[in-house]
């Protein structure tokens, strides 16, 4: 039996827009997002890309190094203003957030106006070198209004407008850098030291 004529065009406007759901909804859709969620990472390099870590806050300027027995204990070394083993889980924290953290959209600042976030001068400044010497930096401001995220930078460069990107990241950026030196360093085990012993007490044993 032989179609009409209008039946054929209207089965073919329905395939064709079937297809067209299919590749812009459907298919458009994962693509979009991943192409989304692309941006708005803050970095694109890799954990097991980056080869050393420089941190600089207003009390402390702390160079960090991946251990070059990479199957040995700790993973980072200190290299100034000590020498020394680090604290490999608070530098796996850091690390975490500058490989997987997310930035809110930008804002195109005048550079003149980093002030207001301070950003000019900064709260840290966190340089990233890679192991095929490329480095990164990502630089630290103040909280945005709701104390929900910080002002930030990432590899800044003035635009030809004079104006340069400002990022919103998360607060625990402040977390992660604002500490002690001695938080950084690898934590000594003292549950069974004393002061001045130089080995471990025995276990005490009940007595009758």
């Amino acid at each position: 039996m032989k179609l009409p004529r209008t039946t054929l065009i209207l089965i073919l406007l329905a395939l064709g827009l079937g297809g067209f759901v299919y590749f812009y909804e459907i298919r458009g859709a994962t693509q979009r997002e991943e192409i989304k969620e692309q941006k708005q990472k803050i970095f694109s390099f890799g954990e097991d890309d980056v080869q050393a870590l420089t941190v600089k806050t207003k009390k402390l300027t702390l160079n960090l190094e991946r251990n070059p027995e990479s199957s040995s204990n700790p993973k980072w070394l200190i290299k100034s203003p000590i020498s020394g083993p680090a604290n490999d889980a608070i530098v796996s924290y850091l690390m975490d957030l500058l490989v997987k953290g997310n930035s809110e959209p930008t804002l195109s600042t005048p550079a003149k106006e980093l002030g207001e976030f301070a950003l000019d001068p900064p709260q840290a400044i966190i340089n990233i070198t890679l192991k095929n010497r490329k480095i990164h930096q990502l630089i630290l401001g103040k909280s945005n209004f709701n104390g929900r995220f910080l002002y930030a930078q990432a590899d800044p460069a003035i635009k030809p407008d004079g104006n340069t990107n400002v990022l919103l990241v998360s607060t625990d950026f402040a977390n992660a850098v604002n500490r002690e030196l001695s938080e950084w360093k690898q934590p000594v085990d003292n549950s069974q030291k004393l002061p001045g012993l130089s080995t471990p007490l025995p276990t005490p044993t009940n007595s009758k």
